[in-house]
């Protein structure tokens, strides 16, 4: 199985971690994950997932960042863009989405503690990815 990885770097420290944690989850499992794309921040990630997914040596992809808590309600709009962008490009390719961005709303004292989140969201993407196989063959 090959999960394509793209990470927002806005907050390098947090997606750093956050890799690290996927990339030891994928070992465990047996999990390739490859390639792994940077993008400027978890805005951006939707555009790359969906070039990603219409790769045919993709079975499905992990998006990791932080969307932190800001003074304003840029966060939350973002967060609900981004979430729901994602699920869209899901459904339309029949691909999973292994969600592992924090926020909106975390702060990074928050997000340091849920580095974790990263290695879920491979586990729930190949699981899903597989459940899709087992459907489609029926």
């Amino acid at each position: 199985m090959r999960l394509a990885v793209i990470v927002g770097k806005y907050h390098k420290e947090v997606a750093e971690a956050m890799l690290a944690d996927a990339q030891a989850k994928a070992k465990e499992l047996k999990v390739t994950l490859d390639p792994v794309v940077w993008v400027p921040g978890s805005y951006e990630v939707p555009l790359a997932a969906q070039e990603l997914l219409e790769r045919k040596d993709v079975d499905g992809i992990v998006v990791l960042g932080l969307i932190e808590r800001g003074e304003t309600l840029h966060g939350e709009q973002m967060g609900s863009v981004v979430s729901r962008l994602l699920k869209e490009l899901e459904l339309r390719h029949r691909k999973p989405v292994g969600m592992g961005i924090i926020g909106p709303g975390a702060v990074k004292a928050q997000a340091r503690r849920r580095v974790g989140y990263a290695g879920a969201a491979v586990a729930a993407a190949a699981e899903a990815a597989e459940l899709l196989r087992k459907v489609q063959r029926g």
